[in-house]
């Protein structure tokens, strides 16, 4: 019995806790960098259309300010 309480309580932290690993805080930093040209002031994580992202907020050399969303699963910006 507590090999199965075990099992049904590992399998509940599966479905429930989003695959962040796939892609790291400092790669998602680095991908939004290259792709704004700008300086990078906060790294949060995020869910876009039921997909975990990184929502990466950088500073352009015009001063504006970008909120740039990096897919963790593929790296792509989006």
């Amino acid at each position: 019995m507590k090999t199965f309480n075990s099992l049904i309580c590992a399998a509940l932290l599966v479905v429930a806790v989003p695959a962040w690993a796939n892609l790291s805080r400092d790669d998602a930093a680095a991908v939004a960098q290259r792709a704004s040209g700008g300086r990078v002031l906060s790294v949060e994580r995020s869910e876009t259309d039921g997909r975990a992202a990184w929502r990466v907020k950088v500073v352009t050399a015009q001063g504006e300010v970008r909120v740039i969303l990096v897919d963790v699963a593929s790296g792509q910006t989006r």
